[in-house]
């Protein structure tokens, strides 16, 4: 019997929260065939397993969130899959095999051991096989919940399993407690609704909040017209709005290089490249993935590179490596049809440059009214790496690029 503990998955993360097994009690699985689908605070991933052999346990449930280093799979020979239980009443088959000594560095932190590891649980239920009936072991940790699909339920009908009473052995919480607690009137009476903050939204909460303590924030702003930056956008087949912005803002960092920074105990410390970062919003909420070496790369090439992280994000394809280090990062809050946001700065960056919406409004040309083309453009920055010389300095410099695009590319 071998146990597969749940590896490290870099970027210092602590633990992962289980999306869903692909793999059944009494498979064969093959070394480095993906066995389970976690979330981290950073994205969705799928952990390959060291070991080949029979699958005789399954340690935790989808939505169950594991610390690095705990049991998260088990894997046996033929003699160890006669004995073994994940699951009551699941019988697990005989594999066509030994298990396999284990494959190596899979994962950062991710080793693999021939020598047997004792079991760890997380408020699981555990069967051991006796030649009488089965023995139920509850462990220590609550809820005691064997059903996936009593977390399920429990889940979608806002029911906190901590608080349900069990009538299983052991105190194990079945299917009727849970549709006996949904008939309570708990939501009526409270009118209040519980989120976990976990995962990413917690990852979001924790940055926001050290923004917040650390950053002495500033918001300077201006009201550009960007007409011809609509017509060049039409112009440039391929290339995309946040783009040409992604753009301006590296062309601005090489004028304004502070604001490319970020702040070391007592020293600032400023970056040569541009490591660009997006807000993207994808249905696990708000990400901000990470293009590298922005500086480096062409117009185009920029553009293709802001479509391929934003396509990933919206899939959770996205790496730990690829959501972290960015230097500076750009916002195009006109997708939420606002004209602008005092954004808070990404910590442990120096600032955020924002895009409002794009709309018509009258605007003064050459002396006489018009109808334009006008958005609004935000900087929020860290005060304590420029003062509001370089920061106006940078906006004007971008919205200068914004309004003759055509001209901004074609000094490069």
């Amino acid at each position: 019997m071998a146990d597969f503990l749940l590896p490290d998955l870099g970027e210092g993360l602590t633990e992962a929260e289980i999306i869903s097994w692909l793999v059944e009690i009494g498979d064969t699985v093959a070394i480095d065939q993906p066995v389970v689908e976690v979330e981290t605070a950073k994205a969705v991933v799928e952990v390959p397993s060291p070991y080949s052999g029979v699958v005789t346990a399954r340690h935790g449930v989808a939505g169950e969130t594991l610390s690095v280093g705990s049991v998260l799979l088990s894997v046996g020979s033929s003699e160890d899959a006669e004995k073994g239980f994940a699951e009551p009443g699941i019988v697990v088959p005989a594999p066509s095999g030994p298990v396999d000594e284990g494959s190596g560095n899979v994962l950062i932190g991710y080793g693999t051991s021939s020598a047997p590891r004792r079991r760890r649980g997380r408020g699981r239920v555990k069967q051991e096989a006796t030649a009488g009936a089965p023995k139920i072991e509850v462990a220590s940790a609550k809820p005691a919940v064997i059903s996936p699909l009593v977390r399920r339920l429990a889940k979608d009908n806002g029911i906190d399993l901590t608080v349900v009473r069990g009538s299983g052995p052991g105190g194990v919480v079945r299917r009727c407690d849970v549709e006996q607690a949904m008939t309570k009137p708990v939501a009526a009476t409270t009118g209040e609704r519980r989120i976990p903050l976990k995962g990413l939204r917690k990852t979001v909460a924790d940055k926001l909040s050290a923004s917040r303590r650390e950053i002495p924030e500033a918001t300077v702003w201006v009201d550009v017209d960007a007409t011809e930056l609509m017509a060049a956008r039409a112009a440039l087949d391929g290339v995309s709005l946040l783009a040409l912005f992604a753009r301006f803002a590296v062309l601005g960092l090489r004028k304004f290089p502070e604001l490319n920074s970020r702040v070391e105990g007592d020293e600032i410390v400023v970056l040569d490249d541009v490591h660009m970062g997006f807000a993207a919003q994808t249905e696990r909420g708000l990400v901000v993935p990470v293009v590298r070496d922005a500086n480096k790369l062409t117009t185009a090439g920029l553009s293709a590179a802001l479509a391929d992280r934003t396509s990933a994000a919206r899939e959770g394809k996205l790496g730990p490596a690829e959501l972290t280090g960015g230097t500076f990062t750009v916002n195009n809050y006109g997708v939420f049809g606002v004209d602008g946001s005092a954004a808070i700065i990404n910590h442990p960056e120096a600032a955020i440059l924002g895009l409002g919406r794009i709309i018509d409004r009258p605007w003064v040309v050459d002396g006489q009214l018009a109808v334009r083309k006008i958005t609004e453009l935000t900087l929020a920055f860290d005060h304590r790496v420029c003062d509001g010389a370089t920061a106006g300095g940078f906006l004007r410099f971008v919205a200068d690029c914004v309004e003759s695009p055509i001209r901004a590319l074609a000094d490069l």
